[in-house]
């Protein structure tokens, strides 16, 4: 039998760029981060380490990453070249984008207009809230990073069960310095990426737009 209620969850979600200010209910949150656990991992290690930032915490955040953007001084523990797309990868990547700008009305040429836009992942898009997803580093680290995406799905999904939307940004990855310390994290945890999330703005252009798939011939082989 289908569950249509989880068919129609994970169908409806979408990335927002521009949320409300009001919180998420502590006791929401909780919920939310009680049903992400049950993420299954390799060998059940749940090496998630997850840190959620909100209030002033959050602007403090905010105040140290929005510097070191516009110096474009940026220091990863993990690689991320969008040059390295090919083929029907950097097709998708450059739909994504071209979309995402035609929706907020900023043209190719505006090239202050879409650093400003980029910018405002450093403001979380507003959103009261932003999760940190830290992970330990074991091996090469893909078994650990693939625990933490699953984690994220999880996450993902009970917020959007509950009419909470969220944006996962991977360059809130691109600084890991700065957010150890402005977090007291520990060296020894590597930042994968961060989640922003609250009650979206309905009436927001950046918010008017979807992303299509690709059919699922793009992407499965069956055999037998």
């Amino acid at each position: 039998m289908v569950d249509y209620s989880f068919q129609e969850v994970i169908r409806s979600r979408q990335s927002i760029r521009q949320f409300l200010s009001t919180p998420v209910e502590d006791e929401v949150l909780r919920e939310i981060l009680e049903d992400a656990q049950y993420t299954p991992s390799n060998c059940n290690t749940q090496p998630w380490d997850v840190h959620i930032v909100s209030g002033a915490k959050k602007e403090e955040l905010s105040r140290a990453l929005i510097p070191a953007f516009e110096k474009g001084t940026f220091v990863s523990d993990f690689t991320f070249d969008m040059k390295e797309y090919y083929g029907r990868y950097s097709e998708r990547q450059k739909e994504q984008a071209k979309t995402y700008y035609e929706a907020v009305g900023i043209a190719r040429e505006d090239h202050e207009g879409r650093f400003k836009t980029v910018l405002r992942n450093f403001e979380f898009y507003g959103a009261p809230h932003v999760a940190f997803l830290f992970m330990p580093s074991f091996g090469d680290n893909v078994r650990v990073a693939s625990d933490i995406g699953m984690y994220a799905q999880s996450f993902l999904l009970s917020l959007a069960a509950r009419g909470i939307s969220s944006i996962p940004q991977t360059v809130l990855g691109m600084n890991a310095d700065a957010v150890r310390q402005v977090l007291g994290v520990s060296d020894d945890m590597k930042l994968l990426f961060g989640i922003s999330f609250g009650y979206p703005d309905k009436e927001a252009r950046a918010n008017s737009f979807r992303i299509g798939r690709d059919p699922i011939e793009s992407n499965v082989t069956f055999h037998g």
